[in-house]
């Protein structure tokens, strides 16, 4: 039985500011992990232009998820960061993806339904099959784990199918079945305006979500201003059912402060919420303020950036080439 060289893989889209939820959900983990795994982190723009793009900020998001990726403690030594569309094996290796999986299997994809709404006729092939690129994106680098949310999982079982029927299909042992990577406990963040929503960088409000580059004084303001209910703060955690305001203020307390929910409410249940708002504004702007200021200060060094992704770029390349140039081989195209 083949032996794969543990890897992780993940990326984000380049389509407006990350927040908070990229923050606690996924970026603290993915720092983790680079204590401990090879790391592999992408900024997927081919993945962005599924929707129309404006090339100019398109270009500029690129650069500015990047300083994001950097300023919460991504390491351009230990870990591989890049951008997508530099590294054409992913589109390469998803078009012979798009001939291995089965209409079937995109057809049951739910965030197609979401992405594309009423009008599903209307929406972009790239938005229907790029699950398989997601599965290349993976598989050229044969990750063997992916750190997913709730989102994401039915991405991940697909490349798993993908990477198993097309070793069936040309009996092989090439791919492996990549693993969901779960590290410590990613914080689901729900919008500050409606509990029952994530927090979305596409949502219309800005006081929904605090994003990674918001100053200090609009960090406290928006966590002031956030939804909350009439009724006391519990002191137990079946306390928050039916609650999803209080819940979501005590989850992102606790996931920064680095505790428990039960440490929060030992601490505010029984009090109002002006008290524990005006100690998450004051956490909040502890941890996030200086992230702040760290990424507009690489948004304003182009020269560092561009020199980041080019150089994990050619990092990256070291790894994909030769497994697609395998992947020409096994299904019988010609190889020089």
């Amino acid at each position: 039985m083949t032996t794969f060289t543990p890897r992780v893989f993940s990326g984000m889209q380049p389509t407006g500011n990350l927040h908070l939820g990229n923050y606690l959900g996924a970026m603290l983990n993915w720092v983790k992990m680079q204590d401990t795994n090879e790391c592999v982190y992408c900024v997927v723009d081919m993945h962005a232009i599924t929707l129309w793009q404006n090339p100019i900020a398109l270009r500029q998001a690129i650069r500015d998820v990047t300083a994001a990726y950097l300023a919460c403690g991504l390491d351009p030594k230990r870990s591989i960061i890049f951008n997508q569309s530099q590294v054409p094996e992913h589109a390469e290796l998803a078009w012979v993806f798009n001939c291995v999986a089965r209409l079937g299997w995109l057809n049951r994809m739910t965030q197609f339904k979401d992405k594309a709404g009423k009008d599903k006729e209307a929406a972009s092939v790239g938005l229907y099959v790029y699950p398989n690129l997601m599965a290349a994106d993976i598989l050229a680098y044969k990750a063997t784990h992916v750190p997913v949310g709730e989102d994401q999982k039915q991405h991940l079982e697909l490349a798993r199918d993908i990477a198993a029927k097309f070793n069936n299909d040309y009996e092989v042992e090439f791919f492996p079945q990549p693993e969901p990577y779960i590290v410590g406990t990613a914080t689901r963040v729900m919008s500050l305006r409606d509990g029952t929503k994530k927090m979305s960088k596409s949502d219309p409000s800005d006081l929904s979500r605090i994003n990674l580059t918001d100053s200090a004084d609009d960090i406290a303001k928006k966590i002031r201003k956030a939804k909350t209910d009439m009724d006391a703060l519990p002191s137990e955690p079946a306390g928050l059912k039916g609650r999803p305001e209080a819940e979501n203020l005590v989850g992102i307390f606790a996931a920064l402060n680095g505790g428990t929910v039960q440490d929060v409410l030992t601490q505010f249940g029984g009090g109002q919420f002006s008290g524990l708002k005006n100690a998450l504004a004051d956490l909040a702007v502890e941890k996030l303020a200086p992230i702040a200021i760290e990424t507009k200060r690489l948004q304003a060094d182009q020269t560092y950036i561009d020199q980041v992704l080019a150089d994990g770029s050619a990092r990256a390349r070291a790894i994909a080439a030769p497994i697609v140039k395998d992947v020409r081989e096994i299904v019988g195209f010609l190889v020089s």
